[in-house]
Order: structure tokens, then sequence, then C-alpha cells
């Protein structure tokens, strides 16, 4: 399994250490397990990061140690890495971790660490008198994470180009008679196939007036002439996701299945268009918006236009309208997202087209294999 170098952690340590800086912190707690992979390769289930200016403090359990170790003896090895055994308590480990590295005003990812346990922490700092003031943080590695370095895009950009022979694998099974749990299993068996490494989430096969519903799974039901159906899937490839959706008919489309989807992938190429440097990411997703409104099909379009994509299948940018309660975010080169829009219509169907998509210098650069027209399969 690739996995960044020693410089590219070094780097992204870098940031965090200038966040640190901004907010007066001595060190943070870091508990998601794509950010403890993002700042240290460590990719494991359990784990718990302490990150100060000059060291990652890793606490893992037994299960974890050797793999630890023999990484650090590569290329990818991390920086500064400190490890700490956790005989039994994760929680007890992360306490004299701060203790000893003499840390007194700490971050903690308020998003990721329940109620529970920071309560516990909290409590158990002032009985032993540790020193210990604990602050809540907001997206310091995410924010970190929304640009992605070289490794990363090396990376992405395989499992994108990989994900269009699953593509063709279920289309293949896409015929009258053939139920949706099976044409799931034919994706998720291609996606094995590729060389992923697992899915980056359940497997969507909607047809008919089940493609009304986004995220709708797979069922029982049996695909039918004229059936419109909605194919969203996607792989883990050395940690980063990719995500693709495409709506296909089976048999004898219907105009207004031809109305609809034309309707769809126009705003689709509208948005993709509108995707450069320094443009909004609400912008983006207000082109999308304004096509749909213009076929009629604004009310029928009820969820963002897109989400980044990286270690985590639905991540930072968000391609949607702009929250009050959130700032604004302007594209930058190296952020990765899917452009996603969909028309859903209660009883009797749905059209969602999705590709991952690069922001480069000079635009948007579609990472997965671009079908322009409605196809219709098992004539």
């Amino acid at each position: 399994m690739r996995a960044p170098t020693t410089a590219t952690l070094a780097r992204r340590h870098g940031r965090v250490g200038q966040a640190l800086d901004s907010l007066g912190l001595d060190a943070l707690v870091v508990v998601a397990p794509t950010n403890i992979r993002y700042l240290t390769n460590h990719a494991g289930s359990a784990g718990t990061l302490v990150m100060t200016r000059d060291a990652a403090h890793l606490i893992i359990d037994f299960r974890y140690q050797e793999s630890v170790r023999a990484r650090q003896d590569s290329a990818a090895a991390c920086p500064s890495l400190q490890t700490w055994p956790v005989p039994s308590s994760y929680d007890e480990v992360l306490l004299d971790c701060l203790d000893r590295t003499g840390v007194s005003t700490v971050g903690f990812e308020a998003a990721h660490l329940t109620v529970a346990r920071h309560d516990w922490l909290v409590r158990t700092i002032a009985a032993r008198s540790l020193g210990v003031a604990l602050r809540p943080t907001e997206r310091i590695v995410e924010q970190a994470r929304i640009v992605k370095d070289a490794d990363e895009l090396t990376i992405i950009r395989e499992a994108a180009a990989r994900i269009t022979a699953v593509a063709e694998a279920g289309f293949r099974g896409v015929r009258r008679g053939t139920t949706e749990r099976a044409v799931a299993g034919m994706l998720e068996a291609a996606i094995r196939d590729a060389g992923y490494e697992r899915l980056a989430f359940d497997t969507i096969v909607a047809s008919g007036p089940n493609a009304a519903l986004p995220h709708y799974r797979a069922g029982d039901r049996v695909f039918a002439s004229g059936d419109l159906v909605v194919l969203d899937f996607g792989g883990v490839l050395d940690g980063y996701c990719c995500d693709l959706t495409r709506t296909v008919c089976v048999e004898r489309p219907s105009a207004e299945a031809r109305r609809v989807y034309d309707a769809v992938l126009e705003a689709q190429q509208a948005a993709i268009a509108a995707v450069r440097p320094g443009v909004l990411a609400s912008d983006v997703d207000g082109a999308a918006r304004r096509v749909l409104a213009g076929h009629g099909l604004g009310e029928a379009f009820g969820h963002g236009t897109g989400h980044g994509l990286g270690l985590d299948v639905h991540e930072e940018p968000r391609i949607a309208r702009h929250r009050l309660d959130s700032p604004a975010v302007p594209l930058e080169p190296g952020m990765v997202f899917t452009i996603e829009p969909g028309a859903y219509l209660a009883g009797w169907g749905g059209v969602r087209i999705e590709d991952d998509v690069l922001v480069t210098e000079s635009g948007g650069e579609v990472l997965t294999a671009v079908v322009r027209d409605l196809q219709v399969l098992g004539d």
C-alpha cells in the first residue's frame, strides 16, 4: 500500500504547528481516524494522536505496534514520532502523555471527541491536578486536508481512473428481469477486482420509482423496460475514495426520461464549467441549480451539488448553497470534489450524474470518464 513520504508528513505537521501557534495551543489531541492517518500514516481502527510543535505522540495498543515499527524503517516514516503503548486504557495513557510532555493548553477535536470521553478527561485532570486545560477546536486538520498534496493526487487520479471498468461491469447487468441487488453485487465484485481495498460506501442501485429516493440502496425490485436506473458506487484505493454515479435506461427511454436526463446533464456540465480558482463553492452549486430551475426542475433538486473527496468519502469542501453559519469557501487548486446534480420526481423516478473533479490553476479537470448521453441498455 502506498503512503505519503516522510517529507510530505513533515509539511503537514508544519501546517498543524502554524495552527497551534495562531490559536495559542501547546498541543492538539487528534481522535478522528482519518486525521490520524493524514498526519502519521497510521491506518488502524484505534489510536489517539497528540500533536505538538516538536513531535507526533501516537498512542496505540499491541495490535498496531509492530506495523508502526516497520513503517518507521521505510520512506513513509512519520517524522518525530513517539509511540505510547496502551496496556489497558487509551485515555489513561493520553493523560500520562499530556502530563509528561509538559503541555498546558491543549486543543481537542470537538466534532470527534464524545461528550462522555471529554467529561471523563476533564474530571480526571482536575482530580489529579495535572494543570492541563482542554480547549475545543474545529477543523484544524480538516482545513489542512482540503487542498490535496502531490502524494494524494497521484492516488486519487488512479482511483478515479479505475472506476470506469467498475461502471462497465454494472452496465452489463442492467437488463429487464434483473434485480437491483444483483447489479449491486456485480458492482461490488468489480470494485474488488479492480484492486480497491474496500467499498467507499454502500452501493446504490435504484430503479424505476426507487430512483426518486437519492440514498436508496438496492432491493429486490426487478428491472422493467423503460426504467431509469441510478447506479452510485465508489471504492477506496490506498485510503483515498472515488465516487461515481451514472443513470442508465432499460431498453426504451420515454420522452420524459430523456428530458429529465438531458436537463441534469446540462446542469452538471454548467457546474463543471464554473469550477476555477477563486470561485465560491456555493457559486458552483448555483450554476447547476439555475439550469435545473430553468427546466422546471428546481424543486426536484434537493441536495447539494457535490462534496469533497479524500480519506473520507464526504469531506470538505461542500459544493452547496451558502450557509449563514459557515464562511464562504473560495476554490483553490488541489481541491477535489464531486459534481452530482440530480432531479427526483416522487412516484416516477430520478436522475443523478456524478463525476470527480480536481481544481487546477486553469479550471476544473474531470478525473472520471465522462458519459455524455443517456445510455440505453438491454436492447
